[in-house]
């Protein structure tokens, strides 16, 4: 993840900045950069690896005046270097910017900017705004004005925190999408931004959250907030208590709530720095086997518990029809107690969110005693898992997961996944530049994907008035979206306590059939795909029966729309992304249903996060 602090006030803010972005050491970055203003110029620091780094540059080569903002990079559009390190300058040296997220429409935007003239210093997409704010500051006069007239020509998620050299004392901070939060911290005479709450706590408990679309001038004396057309908004502080586990859950009700809609930036996130958009290739530094060695792998074991395990059913689909390898996917404690074949050809691949799981550790143990490398999808840094991982340690980089049900850190393991395949075929030879590059596209749209579906919460609460009290609930899907049934059913049966089971939907004949009547409702993941006419059928069949159908369709479905009582829209995206899209509604409706069921959804009885017993 990337972190974001800013500064205004009486302080010297490259101490006020250093600190905040210490306390946000534990979301991952390759680079650090800060940039500080006073009335007469704007000095800029960056280097690359870890915040020390940093610190020790500035104290080298000291940084005076009392505006500052700083940032935490993974890379993303370029490697990592420190000209790719944030803040990034305009052509005048006038404007300093610092993002979180993706500009889907970077390679556009910089085409149209080299036509006039620029010249880049770095290849990123940062760089692309804070030239755009440059042109539009010569038009309009003011900082706040050019970044209005900048932001309204990105595409994508994004958090932006800008700085102008002749207006010292003023941040502008803006978020446009769910890719990236800001805060905004309220002093006394001072005043802060950062993308998330730990950052400040040492300076102040009073905050305000930036939503989609919004804007804020931030001086020393307040915040001004607007939409980014210039309508005014008005909003209060709030007090967080001084107590970091509920400061991080912020203004949500639910860690649970709070993962779910930090998953467009946790999805941006787990891109981080595996992209080369140019190149048009996945970069994946953290294995350490060589092509000639991915070329020899002939098969794929996955381990995993729980949701990783259902991660590992959607990652075989995805790697045999990208890499056309071959993949048998395991539960860990069935693998662990049963003799299982591991030949030289094989790679292991553990998913685990904690890195701690007992019997997912067993498994690469005993892979590490066959000779066997094992490789990890794991979210903590330095756990067990990553540290036994001698093939390396793909970390899903999307930040402490507090909720005992799991979300961000599930979709986070597909697109990880998901990556690996296309690392494989790349080397297998098996997909070819064109199609790699429409993979890469979809990648990079996800995420702003995933911020429309959690823009329409009203559906999911008005299915949980109507079914949170049945016992029991089916979930349909076919193909690469069948292990999103079964990941449906567990959300809904582990925090609501409504018993669910996922199935094939061509199975349903073979007996669940049995269990559907008028008090069952299925959920169907009906998408435009190879097997959906299939799907129309089981819906048909479940119909007949007199069960309710809560359909997930590809948007336009006018089909569905006018058949099935309760239609879900999923954005058109490629097949074998779409379980990522689907499992958002998952998390949703079994979320609301909870809430309204009175249960506790943070932690729901009998279980806990990281399962370290057998």
């Amino acid at each position: 993840m990337c972190g974001i602090v800013g500064y205004v006030g009486p302080q010297q803010a490259a101490e006020v900045v250093l600190g905040g972005l210490s306390r946000l050491e534990y979301r991952g970055y390759d680079s650090a950069g800060i940039a500080v203003a006073d009335a007469t110029r704007i000095d800029v620091r960056r280097s690359v690896g870890k915040l020390a780094n940093l610190t020790a540059l500035v104290h080298r080569q000291p940084l005076a005046g009392t505006s500052g903002i700083g940032h935490t990079r993974w890379a993303t559009h370029g490697g990592v270097t420190e000209a790719n390190a944030h803040p990034h300058l305009d052509a005048r040296g006038e404007i300093v910017v610092i993002q979180n997220g993706i500009v889907e429409n970077y390679l556009a935007l910089k085409a149209g900017l080299q036509s006039r003239g620029h010249v880049f210093s770095s290849q990123t997409d940062t760089e692309v705004i804070a030239r755009l704010v440059g042109e539009a500051y010569e038009q309009t006069g003011t900082l706040e004005g050019a970044v209005r007239q900048a932001l309204t020509q990105l595409r994508g998620g994004n958090a932006v925190v800008v700085m102008a050299r002749r207006e010292p004392g003023r941040i502008v901070a803006a978020r446009l999408g769910n890719a990236g939060g800001v805060v905004i911290g309220v002093g006394a005479g001072e005043m802060f931004v950062a993308s998330d709450v730990p950052a400040i706590l040492d300076h102040t408990r009073r905050v305000m959250f930036l939503e989609d679309r919004e804007l804020a001038v931030i001086e020393a004396a307040g915040a001004r907030l607007t939409t980014i057309e210039g309508a005014p908004v008005t909003r209060q502080p709030m007090s967080i208590p001084w107590d970091p586990v509920s400061a991080e859950r912020g203004d949500f009700k639910h860690f649970m709530q709070k993962e779910i809609f930090e998953q467009p930036r946790a999805l941006t996130d787990v891109l981080r720095g595996r992209i080369d958009i140019d190149g048009g290739r996945i970069v994946l530094d953290e294995l350490t086997l060589d092509d000639d060695a991915l070329r020899r792998i002939e098969r794929v074991c996955i381990v995993g518990c729980g949701t990783a395990w259902h991660a590992g059913l959607v990652a075989r689909y995805v790697i045999e029809a990208l890499a056309r390898v071959r993949v048998d996917v395991e539960y860990g404690s069935e693998f662990r107690y049963r003799e299982a074949l591991l030949g030289a050809d094989t790679l292991m691949l553990v998913i685990t969110q904690s890195g701690e799981t007992v019997d997912t550790l067993a498994a690469m143990e005993a892979a590490r005693a066959a000779g066997v490398p094992s490789a990890a999808l794991v979210n903590a840094v330095g756990s067990q898992a990553a540290r036994l991982a001698d093939a390396g340690a793909i970390y899903l980089h999307a930040g402490p997961e507090i909720g005992v049900a799991s979300t961000k850190a599930f979709t986070t393991m597909l697109v990880a996944a998901y990556l690996l395949a296309l690392r494989l075929a790349a080397v297998r030879g098996t997909i070819g530049d064109i199609a790699m590059r429409q993979h890469i596209q979809a990648l990079i749209e996800l995420p702003g994907h995933v911020a429309r579906l959690l823009e329409t919460p009203q559906i999911y609460l008005d299915l949980a008035e109507r079914y949170h009290t049945v016992a029991s609930a089916l979930f349909l899907g076919r193909q690469v979206n069948y292990p999103i049934a079964l990941e449906g059913a567990l959300k809904l049966k582990e925090i609501s306590y409504i018993h669910a089971e996922g199935y094939p939907a061509g199975e349903l004949k073979h007996g669940p059939i049995a269990l559907i009547d008028r008090n069952v409702p299925v959920v169907c993941i009906a998408v435009r795909d190879a097997v959906y006419e299939k799907m129309l059928s089981n819906i048909e069949q479940v119909q007949a029966r007199g069960g309710h159908v809560i359909a997930i369709a590809t948007a336009g479905d006018d089909h569905l729309r006018r058949t099935v009582e309760h239609v879900i829209e999923l954005p058109e995206t490629l097949p074998l992304l779409t379980p990522v899209l689907a499992s958002i509604p998952m998390q949703l409706l079994a979320y609301a249903i909870a809430v309204r069921r009175g249960a506790d959804v943070d932690q729901p009885r009998n279980l806990a996060k990281s399962v370290t017993v057998e």
